[in-house]
């Protein structure tokens, strides 16, 4: 294997970085499992937190119940315990957990006990997972318990073997996502010790659970379930270890990942659909794979009663909900046979098996309907559109949790197509009138145009009304064409025995042309409705590309989303200072704060979701390349429609094309902001090195005047002439610095570099920044080894003149000049032994070296603060570094410390003398 082949994935290691990022942020979540109640899964968490306690992190408990065990309870001291929230439900007031004041608390671990909870009606989220998950969030690690019987994908095998049905579920992906999974275990005999001993239930309900859940065979079955499933999971960190594996040590690493197909989880509407789903999750989890779940709309659907039809979509998006939160992704799919839709979107997917209900208990899958061109269950049906698929059938579970529906069930025998009328009555008179038009045009036209006559009503019907009125139209119309056009007319008797193949033929093709037309009429308007969700975002796309401000995003955003969802609608975009911008009137029933919390964790809330469920309102996130833009608020016509995966997605990409087009406007704002700054720098770079240039020149002639006056003999005017020098020489300090920066920012310097001697440099940036010191006391500490280092001369002791200078401004004496060398680097070191740095500047030490920028005390101390920039740009340009602190105290103080670093490298062998 070559070098190219072994190096390791940069897409991957960039993945991977990300990842552990986003992990490091998160919280851990350690989970106790077991089997069933009574294994001590409580006391464990709490005896480890108590350890964890003694070693100094900081816990609390967000909540714990002891269910009146002693045991447990007495590990509750000296933990400390946040107070529940009371909650108003019916008439009774429910202690439920506080997930706000355990987010402003904040501590490093957090003990939430039972994690399948389901809180009370109107908390922030309906499950306390989810409140686990907020808390993971935030970065708080969370230790809570779980058992087996609530995993939600073995829902309906657990109610299966014991018969009773529970009620509150996780999703598994909560438990695969945990870090550390426990298994806290006893044997069923010591469990039922414990249970008659009274240290699980109260003896009342101790002897109702041995003779219902607690049979020594239903523990048995538990133990064993809860030991695979913990078995699983350590499967999935060894997993998990050989992806990272495999991804940091390139081509030699083993194989990681399984590439086995998908799975596709084929649903419908049935009591048992969940089980089917169920089954899926807990085959991909097994198979390392991903997978789908899909409904398939079928014409039949739409010739149902409008209630029982309504009530049938329901169920299947509900089923479909469920399948999402275990890790699904779903879809809606339409098409006049079910069987060559689901084998399409196998293909479609990549998906190696199929899980089906069991087709003798489901009508839906018991048969192809006419029209589908295959025979047999729709096992058998899948076989032949797609030899090359595995098909899993699930058996029924009717002991599982059952899904919760917005409304009662349609009485039993609704599920019957509901009667055509006006269609029927359109195809009575359809064929009255075509048996008028032929019997007047009787003596014009053959039986054969007639014939044709009555084949175009028929379609004209099935266009219109749908297959049922069409084939009451095909029966009419043979009867029709019997009893006034064959002889003998007016009866229904055939005196030509070869016109029963005619009406055979007539009615067959009526019938055929019927359900053609009829399954023409569906897929025209399913192209219609995915025309419409195109043509939206099309429209929205054009709009937004022409949109130049914020505010008109916002506004194009909310028409185009109130347009297809029929609701009231509203874009709230973020502003500057990272914080929504609601409007003046916010609309009816619109919650900033839910808003602000969907802005703040990435996360939809509201309507349709699990989080703030009893809101009017759906909130989406506007999340971007980049960052989160705002928050999408929509009030929808119709509730259930969010329901609908193809719906969803569509206010999905809604949301992304606004959030891109706000961060489109942000980064233009930002480039137009850039521009005006460098321009803004470019021309007051050339207005002062104008400046200074011209004004250099009679600072010159005047400090040379001064001096001419000092040189005269001593009078009156001696003290006026130093004052001159002195002051003359200060503004030509300041008119170089000036020209200085000009030059450097132009680009103007060239660097002379030469290797030089750092004590002759050092030297003569004392004796020129003499005058300025006057007679403050400055002492080098050069090491004695020092080596020639290549630098400019001049540009480095202008930058030890500056920091003399800034040291006789703002510091004190001694002023120390320190000088050694590394491998690699020169570290020259000018200190003071004055107040030091400013408080205020503490984190941004930086910030001195910045143009203009001055130190304490400004309108006191003459200057424009170019100094230390200067200083800055001279030392990048020989690829250095220079920054600012505060000294350590020595005998003499404290003080400010400026440290130059420059790269060296060794200077070449000196020649030999001739």
């Amino acid at each position: 294997m070559n070098a190219a082949t072994a190096r390791p994935d940069p897409d991957a290691l960039l993945a991977q970085l990300r990842a552990d990022e986003s992990r490091a942020a998160r919280g851990k979540l350690r989970i106790y499992f077991g089997a069933s109640a009574g294994v001590g899964k409580t006391w464990a968490m709490l005896s480890a937190a108590q350890r964890e306690r003694q070693a100094g992190r900081d816990v609390a408990i967000g909540v714990v119940e002891t269910h009146g065990r002693d045991e447990t309870a007495a590990l509750l001291t000296e933990l400390e315990q946040i107070p529940p929230r009371q909650v108003a439900y019916r008439g009774r007031t429910l202690a439920e957990f506080d997930l706000d004041a355990a987010l402003a608390r904040r501590p490093a671990l957090l003990l939430v006990d039972e994690l399948a909870h389901s809180n009370a009606p109107g908390s922030r989220h309906a499950k306390r997972w989810q409140d686990v998950r907020e808390l993971l969030d935030a970065g708080i690690d969370v230790w809570t318990t779980l058992n087996v019987q609530h995993l939600e994908s073995l829902n309906g095998t657990v109610g299966a073997i014991t018969g009773v049905r529970v009620h509150e579920t996780v999703p598994d992906a909560v438990l695969d996502g945990a870090q550390e999974v426990l298994l806290i275990d006893v044997t069923p005999d010591e469990l039922l010790r414990r249970l008659s001993a009274g240290k699980v239930y109260l003896p009342r309900q101790a002897e109702r659970a041995v003779r219902n859940f607690f049979r020594k065979g239903n523990l048995i079955a538990l133990r064993e379930i809860a030991l695979r499933r913990t078995a699983e999971h350590v499967e999935g960190d060894v997993r998990d270890w050989r992806g990272e594996q495999s991804a940091s040590a390139g081509g030699d690493a083993p194989p990681a990942w399984n590439t086995s197909g998908a799975i596709l989880a084929a649903v419908d509407a049935r009591e048992d659909a969940a089980q089917t789903v169920r089954r899926a999750a807990r085959l991909a989890g097994q198979l390392n794979v991903n997978w789908h779940a899909v409904y398939v709309e079928t014409p039949r659907l739409r010739r149902q009663d409008a209630a029982w039809r309504q009530h049938h979509y329901e169920r299947a998006l509900a089923v479909l909900k469920l399948a999402e939160e275990m890790g699904a992704q779903t879809a809606v799919l339409s098409g006049s046979d079910a069987a060559a839709a689901l084998a399409a979107e196998a293909q479609r997917l990549n998906c190696a098996t199929v899980v089906l209900g069991h087709p003798g208990d489901v009508s839906f899958w018991r048969r192809a309907r006419p029209g589908s061109g295959v025979r047999g269950g729709m096992a058998r049906a899948l076989a032949r559109c797609a030899p090359a698929l595995d098909v899993v059938s699930v058996g029924a579970a009717p002991s599982t949790r059952r899904l919760s529906l917005p409304r009662a069930a349609p009485p039993s025998g609704s599920s019957r197509s509901a009667p055509n009328w006006p269609g029927h009555a359109c195809a009575l008179g359809a064929s009255v009138l075509i048996t008028l038009a032929a019997w007047l045009l009787g003596g014009w036209i053959e039986s054969a145009n007639i014939v044709m006559l009555y084949l175009l009503g028929v379609v004209g019907v099935a266009l219109r009304f749908g297959r049922g009125p069409a084939a009451l139209a095909a029966l009419l119309n043979v009867a029709a064409f019997d009893f006034f056009f064959i002889k003998p007319i007016m009866s229904f008797s055939v005196g030509d025995v070869q016109y029963l193949l005619t009406f055979a033929v007539m009615l067959g093709v009526g019938l055929l042309v019927g359900q053609l037309t009829a399954g023409l009429r569906f897929a025209a308007e399913v192209s219609s409705a995915r025309e419409q969700r195109a043509r939206s975002l099309f429209e929205l796309s054009r709009e937004l590309s022409a949109a130049l401000q914020g505010e008109q995003i916002a506004q194009l955003g909310a028409q185009a989303v109130e347009r297809f969802f029929g609701g009231p609608a509203c874009v709230l975009a973020a502003n500057a200072q990272d914080r929504l911008t609601l409007p003046a009137a916010l609309p009816e029933g619109l919650d900033a704060s839910v808003a602000d919390w969907v802005f703040a964790h990435g996360q939809s809330a509201g309507l349709g979701t699990a989080t703030l469920a009893a809101q009017r309102w759906h909130y989406v996130p506007l999340r971007a390349p980049m960052r989160v833009r705002g928050v999408l608020a929509l009030a929808p016509a119709d509730p259930q429609s969010l329901r609908v995966p193809e719906q969803a997605r569509q206010l999905d990409a809604f949301a992304r094309q606004i959030a891109i087009a706000l961060e489109r406007v942000h980064y233009v704002e930002v480039a137009q902001q850039a521009v005006v700054e460098i321009e803004s720098e470019r021309l007051r770079g050339a207005l002062l090195g104008a400046i200074s240039h011209d004004v250099r020149t009679p600072l010159t002639a005047l400090i040379g005047l001064a001096e001419s006056l000092q040189a005269l003999p001593s009078g009156p005017h001696d003290e006026p002439a130093r004052a001159i020098a002195r002051q003359a020489r200060t503004l030509h300090a300041l008119v170089s610095n000036l020209l200085d920066m000009a030059r450097l920012e132009g680009g103007a310097v060239n660097l002379r570099r030469g290797w030089q001697s750092v004590e002759e440099v050092a030297g003569g940036a004392i004796r020129a920044a003499r005058p300025a010191l006057g007679g403050m006391a400055v002492r080098t500490e050069l090491a004695p080894d020092l080596p020639l280092v290549e630098f400019d001369a001049v540009l480095i002791e202008r930058v030890l003149v500056n920091l003399l200078e800034n040291a006789a401004t703002y510091g004190a004496a001694p002023v120390v000049i320190r000088a050694r060398a590394t491998a690699d680097a020169l570290l020259l070191t000018v200190r003071d032994h004055g107040p030091g740095l400013p408080a205020a500047l503490a984190g941004r030490e930086q910030t001195l070296f910045d143009k203009f920028t001055r130190g304490q005390n400004e309108s006191a101390t003459p200057g424009v603060g170019l100094g230390l920039s200067i200083c800055k740009a001279v030392v990048a340009a020989h690829g250095g570094a220079i920054t600012a602190a505060n000294a350590p105290a020595d005998a003499q103080g404290g003080g400010a410390q400026f440290t130059i670093t420059l790269p060296r490298r060794e200077p070449p062998p000196a020649e030999a003398p001739d």
